[in-house]
């Protein structure tokens, strides 16, 4: 077996103006994600714990003590800081993957793992006992709300589904907007998930195609512009038949 990988990596130049990734199909015959680094390759499971282990036999971490936490029922777990380190290293990997998937433009896989990072921050906040434990979590969510927004919104605008694609994206707006207000003493006045998202929803807005009522009111309002009040009277009639 030949360890030295720098063929491979001869082959795949990296490029720092870029997120270099792929998909290869492994040694065990499933597609694993590639991410191409200045000091190497990254290599992770498409699905599952992105290193393919499986911790104290469950898929994740997160996982295991979900289910230590269930088997307390009425008894207090609590989170050691060892815990949540190890929650937060696995954290990372899926960091890793999601960005990954991103690029290749796997919105539902990208929509999951941040789904289960928020989950992970959630149960962080719940059972641990620091606060800046739980605050080295917290942090990342407004970023991880921005990223799981833009996999569910782009996936609804592959199929042109702009009013549902507007909605996910106020929904976030307004839920790193409280996130920001619960977390005022911690962070600063700028926000570039918000700036991002409003920036996104202004520029879904514009690209939604207008609706037959729309046409309607706009053709209304550009013949009263040119005084066209014949025009504008049957259009008003229009209007209000639909309407």
């Amino acid at each position: 077996m030949i360890d030295d990988i720098s063929n491979i990596l001869d082959n795949w130049k990296y490029s720092e103006h870029d997120l270099n990734v792929r998909i290869i199909k492994g040694l065990d015959g499933r597609r694993k994600v590639q991410m191409r680094l200045d000091l190497g390759i990254l290599q992770m499971e498409m699905d599952g714990r992105p290193d393919g282990r499986r911790p104290r036999n469950y898929n994740s971490y997160l996982e295991y003590f979900e289910a230590r936490a269930s088997e307390r029922k009425g008894g207090r777990f609590t989170l050691s800081a060892m815990d949540c380190f190890k929650l937060q290293q696995e954290a990372i990997q899926f960091y890793h993957r999601y960005l990954a998937l991103m690029k290749l433009q796997d919105y539902r896989r990208v929509a999951r793992d941040t789904a289960r990072n928020l989950r992970a921050i959630d149960f962080v906040e719940k059972y641990a006992e620091n606060d800046d434990i739980i605050w080295q979590f917290q942090q990342h969510r407004p970023y991880i709300i921005m990223m799981n927004t833009r996999a569910r919104a782009s996936a609804e605008l592959n199929h042109d589904r702009y009013e549902e694609a507007i909605a996910l994206v106020k929904t976030a707006i307004e839920e790193i907007e409280v996130f920001n207000e619960k977390w005022a003493d911690r962070i600063g006045p700028d926000s570039p998930e918000l700036e991002f998202l409003h920036y996104w929803l202004d520029e879904i807005s514009e690209q939604r195609p207008l609706t037959e009522l729309e046409m309607l009111q706009k053709e209304l309002q550009e013949a009263i512009a040119d005084e066209n009040y014949e025009l504008a009277a049957e259009l008003r009639d229009r209007i209000a038949a639909i309407s």
